[in-house]
This record gives structure tokens, C-alpha cells and sequence, in this order.
């Protein structure tokens, strides 16, 4: 899939890396399991249909999934992600990508993770990819007396995955891998920008744009 040598490479997540949107799954999965209250389940729930009916940005959604767990102990959701990782997301990864960001860092590549999902549910992924924690960037809050608070730290969505990478990576990337049409922005920033297993929506811009398009061995079957 990939002959270049770069240094520095950014990979989104979701769809990217695995199939499936962790983000959204998480954010149902902790409401089933009764992990936040009754009343904002049921605001969270009224956000989501407002959200499909276009009433909720993407940028204002991939927030609430995240500061609705406003008051609670991180460490509660920390185990809560792992669990959610091991049990729907790990065997939904795509070999070739793992085994790709494998070798890019045997190779000395630099790898960072850019997520709108939040930090708790990519941090468990990233274990799987040996990307360290202070390589995510992904959607955060404040943490006070590891209690979790609805201050937004950032919101890695659309134009803020490139704002994100500008601010704390503060180098282009020489590669960008993304799936959908929140990616395209930090795919342009790349020197050569991937767009693997992407949307209709990502696959004509890609095509409009000559950008590669890959599909891992899963998804072609």
C-alpha cells in the first residue's frame, strides 16, 4: 500500500482503522449500561435525533458524546473504554493497518492518532498500534480531582483535526490516512494524503483530487 519513507504520518480512527464508529458505539453502549443518569440519557438521546435530523453539528455532537459524562470519576470510564474496546472494537481492526503503523514506527516514522471519538475509548485502541498516549489527539476535557468536566480541551472534527495537528504536532505530515469527509481537511494539510475504505462522499473527492484510495482485504470481500 505505501513505498514511502515519510516521518511524520496522522491517521484517523474510525473507519480507518477498524470498522465501525467507536464514537457512536461507545456513546450507546455507556447508556444501556446505566454509566450517566436517567435525565441525560434521555437529553442525550433527544441531541442524537436532533443531530440526524440536522439540527445538531457534527462538531456540537462528537462534543455532548464526551462532556455527558460530566461529574464522573475518569477512572470509571477509563475501565468502562477498555471493556467496550476489548469487546467491540478489537475484532474489527484492520490487519493491513496495523501491521502498516507497525512498520512505519520499526522505520522511525512518527504516528499520531486523530480522533473525534473521545480520548478514553482511542487511548484503549492505540494500545493495540503501540501508539503512546501523548500521540492522540482526540476529542478531550478537563480533568479536575479525576473527575471529569464539560471544559473542552479540544474537538478533533472536520477543519479541527488539521487545527489540532497545527497546534501541538506544529509540522505537516508527509502522510494522512482518513475515511469520511471529516478527514479531508487533515488529509489536504498531508504531502500525500490515503483515503482508506472512505465514504461515497470521500471516495469522488478523492477521485476529483488523485488522491489514493484503498480499501483493506475486509471490505473488499
Amino acid at each position: 500500500m505505501l513505498r514511502l519513507k515519510p516521518r511524520l504520518a496522522a491517521f484517523d480512527c474510525d473507519g480507518t482503522l477498524w470498522s465501525g464508529d467507536a464514537g457512536e458505539g461507545f456513546f450507546s453502549w455507556e447508556m444501556k449500561r446505566g454509566m450517566v443518569s436517567d435525565e441525560t440519557v434521555r437529553w442525550a438521546r433527544g441531541r442524537y435525533n436532533d443531530y440526524l435530523a440536522g439540527k445538531v453539528t457534527e462538531d456540537e455532537m462528537v462534543s455532548d458524546m464526551t462532556t455527558m459524562n460530566v461529574g464522573l470519576q475518569e477512572s470509571d470510564i477509563r475501565h468502562a473504554s477498555r471493556q467496550y474496546y476489548e469487546e467491540n472494537m478489537a475484532a474489527h481492526i484492520f490487519p493491513e493497518m496495523q501491521q502498516l503503523i507497525r512498520r512505519l514506527r520499526d522505520e522511525g516514522c512518527e504516528i499520531w492518532a486523530v480522533s473525534s471519538t473521545s480520548e478514553w475509548v482511542i487511548r484503549e485502541a492505540m494500545k493495540d498500534f503501540d501508539i503512546p498516549a501523548n500521540r492522540i489527539l482526540a476529542c478531550e476535557v478537563e480533568i479536575e480531582n479525576g473527575r471529569i468536566t464539560d471544559r473542552l480541551v479540544r474537538v478533533p472534527s472536520g477543519e479541527g483535526k488539521a487545527v489540532a495537528i497545527r497546534e501541538v504536532v506544529r509540522r505537516q505530515p508527509d502522510v494522512a490516512f482518513g475515511n469520511s469527509r471529516w478527514d479531508v481537511e487533515m488529509l489536504a494539510l498531508a504531502k500525500t494524503p490515503f483515503a482508506v475504505n472512505p465514504s461515497p462522499e470521500l471516495k469522488n473527492i478523492a477521485s476529483e483530487r488523485g488522491w489514493t484510495v484503498y480499501f483493506p482485504d475486509s471490505i473488499r470481500r
